[in-house]
């Protein structure tokens, strides 16, 4: 059991790790920040894990942010087993149930902000605010967001709604070269496996010394049980939604780099305009990694109406 430090001299409470047993296995969740703080579930990226946000613990401890984060179904710690928005939403509450959690917030980066989103539609008002990082909008419903899948992904969703097991196996080969890149140790090769679809502030970040190999490690371990949590998440977020995102009745946060290719803002427009509460930042000059520039803001966003 991690003791708490002293918040004012800045000291970081260790990190804890736990599992969660559902009927599909476990969930590995990991608990950083201030113990006492308003509680943030964090929803990793695609390909990612509940490593992601590793790097911020102690702004988390500075924000009095107690930070949940928890490996989907088939990355990192966690059992494979297929899944969807609604089933992890469901999850959730089982997650923020063993944590004793009461009312939280949810931040969902890049894959994980679907995620985040689904999780404000079940639980009667127990997400108290959503916050979506460079999120995913629902890929049939977003203007131009098909057109930007590869060959790969787009043969995959020709199985879709009728064969998800198949869609599944179509887009799991899409991160098999990530994979291999990953297990192989060489990080350069898995930053340059990215380059052409980074900004420059995002290359500047995967150069800098500890940023770089912080993300590089989080996907390292989201990938190390193979591919299927990455499969899953698109099968979950590019083909039909299974969520009602008029369910989403809290306060919804949305910040987008001009810059990012990887989830354009026309993501964040079209959840600004479909969502009931919602409020969309645009950022000049970034691209898909804004969150890693802009945590301590957005986790003081998340919490400061409860502090």
């Amino acid at each position: 059991m991690a003791s708490r430090l002293d918040v004012d001299k800045g000291v970081v409470m260790t990190p804890t790790e736990s599992d969660v047993r559902l009927d599909i296995g476990v969930l590995r969740v990991r608990q950083a920040g201030d113990p006492q703080g308003y509680p943030v579930v964090y929803f990793h990226g695609t390909p990612g894990s509940r490593l992601d946000l590793s790097f911020g613990d102690d702004m988390a401890m500075d924000q009095h942010v107690r930070l949940v984060s928890f490996d989907r179904p088939g990355y990192g710690g966690s059992t494979p087993a297929p899944f969807s928005l609604s089933s992890l939403a469901h999850d959730t509450q089982v997650i923020a149930d063993s944590a004793g959690l009461g009312g939280f917030a949810t931040l969902g980066q890049s894959g994980g902000g679907p995620f985040a989103l689904a999780a404000a539609t079940v639980g009667g008002g127990r997400v108290t605010r959503v916050g979506v990082a460079s999120g995913a909008g629902p890929f049939e419903l977003v203007p131009g967001a098909l057109d930007s899948l590869d060959e790969i992904d787009r043969e995959a969703r020709t199985h879709l709604p009728s064969d998800p097991e198949r869609a599944a196996r179509g887009f799991g080969a899409g991160f098999e070269k990530l994979e291999h890149l990953l297990r192989d140790g060489d990080d350069r090769a898995v930053t340059a496996a990215f380059e052409s679809r980074m900004s420059q502030r995002d290359r500047t970040l995967m150069d800098d010394a500890v940023i770089g190999p912080s993300l590089i490690a989080s996907m390292r371990e989201g990938l190390r049980k193979g591919v299927q949590g990455g499969a899953w998440d698109n099968v979950a977020w590019v083909g039909a939604w299974d969520i009602d995102l008029g369910q989403v009745r809290c306060p919804v946060l949305l910040w987008y780099g001009e810059e990012d290719l990887f989830a354009p803002p026309a993501h964040g427009e079209w959840l600004k305009q479909n969502l009931e509460n919602a409020h969309l930042v645009r950022r000049d000059s970034e691209g898909h990694f804004g969150l890693v520039d802009h945590l301590a803001e957005v986790l003081a966003a998340l919490a400061e109406p409860f502090a």
